[in-house]
């Protein structure tokens, strides 16, 4: 079997990718095919933890942009996140993977509060933990809490999923002489304006070397060959 290039990795996945080619919510068969490419790094040995947005139920900023109060909408994106690390973790069992779901904000009846060591000992027993939540915290998004705990439980990458394939000049669908990136250094990004992640999540990366591959989602295991080291998406590095 070839040698996973990574030990602990860290899935940043957005609410958006689990509603499919619906306009809303959770398509089944969208957390049921993440379920199964997760399923395949964990047989590799490799530990993961997944951080998963709300954007498919809800989003806060779209929220308090129409006038709500942006904490009040923050936090009602956080219990979206809830819902869709529940949907994740009953696909993931559904495939014989043992997932715990941790929360930063508490709510014991249905998932695990966020205890750093409990998180990184769920690791080493081989469960795949779903981070939900975000941080707990207003006015920080799910790529600031992806890049967070990505430092907290020792991750050494964070893959971010998303519908390109890497990160481009300029936005691809709009702009046809937009050009992919292979590699590109944090300063790069913050300096561009890319949208990879927040520059919030970018400078924490930047600050702690945590390298980011972004990879497309709807590449059926683009996951498993980013684990295993072959050139896959776009790279940040410093």
């Amino acid at each position: 079997m070839t040698k996973p290039a990574y030990k602990r990795v860290l899935l940043k996945l957005s609410g958006e990718a689990l509603m499919g080619d619906h306009g809303y919510g959770i398509d089944p068969a969208v957390v049921t095919q993440i379920a199964t490419e997760v399923a395949e790094i964990q047989a590799l040995g490799v530990q993961t933890a997944i951080v998963i947005g709300g954007g498919n139920i809800f989003r806060g900023m779209a929220a308090s942009a129409k006038g709500m109060d942006r904490a009040t909408a923050d936090y009602m994106g956080m219990l979206a996140t809830v819902m869709n690390g529940l949907a994740l973790q009953d696909a993931l069992e559904k495939n014989g993977v043992p997932t715990r779901v941790l929360t930063a904000i508490e709510m014991r009846s249905v998932a695990e509060p966020f205890i750093r060591r409990r998180a990184i000992r769920h690791l080493e027993k081989g469960r795949v933990i779903v981070l939900a939540a975000g941080t707990g915290n207003p006015y920080f998004t799910t790529d600031t809490a992806a890049a967070l705990r990505a430092m907290e439980v020792k991750a050494e990458v964070i893959l971010k999923a998303t519908k390109v394939d890497g990160i481009y000049t300029a936005d691809p669908k709009k702009d046809p002489t937009a050009t992919r990136y292979d590699r590109i250094t944090y300063l790069q990004v913050l300096e561009q304006g890319l949208q990879v992640m927040d520059a919030t999540a970018i400078s924490l990366c930047m600050d702690n070397k945590m390298p980011i591959v972004v990879l497309d989602l709807n590449t059926r295991g683009n996951m498993r060959r980013a684990i295993l080291g072959e050139p896959v998406g776009s790279l940040v590095t410093a």
